[in-house]
């Protein structure tokens, strides 16, 4: 489990930063940034953890809690899709990550960022393989950009109905394949991904619509 010893080790208003949504076919990248400025309840602390090792009702139940923990702060943000298509998914997931620490109230004294790349923060940056599981900052902001980009799914999947957003949040599933296979793409697909890309090079070829 995630703990907080880093950033007691860091000390000041140190800055968790995660991302969710690098890998699906289609919707935006989103990113969050969490200082815990007076710490975090025992309790909570013994509940947050990677936010793809929980179920979905226990990270929306901590997404709702988060706010309302004394001393927190939360800068949320996204790259688009242009954004993706335009920087390459890396590059947008580092723009989404800027953007997150730029909402916070004040830079931090450091932010740490899960994964080996570093975004191009004004701030100093650690980067962490795996943090989501070694910090709490990291877990939590990893669970408030995965509540958040499946919220968004889900509002797209009622717009454009047939792809199963709302459960495979935008993810290559077997059903989602098919349905860009038998509907075409939506505006909210990641043209430059393979699937997405082939499909659309398909519809072109035989003077269909995507």
């Amino acid at each position: 489990m995630p703990d907080f010893l880093l950033e007691t080790e860091y000390g000041g208003r140190v800055a968790g930063v995660d991302e969710a949504g690098c890998g699906p076919l289609a919707g935006p990248v989103v990113a969050a940034a969490v200082v815990f400025g007076a710490g975090v309840p025992d309790d909570l602390a013994a509940s947050i953890d990677d936010s793809k090792a929980l179920t979905q009702a226990r990270r929306e139940a901590i997404a709702a809690r988060l706010p309302s923990v004394p001393g927190i702060e939360i800068g949320i943000s996204a790259a688009s899709v242009e954004e993706i298509l335009q920087l390459n998914i890396l590059r947008a997931a580092q723009l989404a990550m800027t953007r997150a620490v730029g909402k916070l109230p004040s830079p931090p004294r450091i932010a740490l960022v899960d994964g080996n790349r570093k975004p191009p923060l004004d701030v100093p940056v650690r980067t962490i393989v795996g943090g989501d599981g070694i910090s709490l900052s990291i877990a939590a902001a990893s669970i408030l950009a995965k509540v958040t980009r499946d919220r968004i799914m889900s509002r797209l999947d009622a717009r454009w109905p047939g792809y199963g957003w709302a459960k495979n949040a935008g993810y290559g599933t077997a059903a989602h394949r098919n349905a860009i296979t038998t509907q075409g793409c939506t505006p909210h697909h990641r043209r430059g991904f393979g699937t997405v890309r082939k499909q659309l090079e398909l519809t072109l070829a035989t003077g269909g619509r995507a």
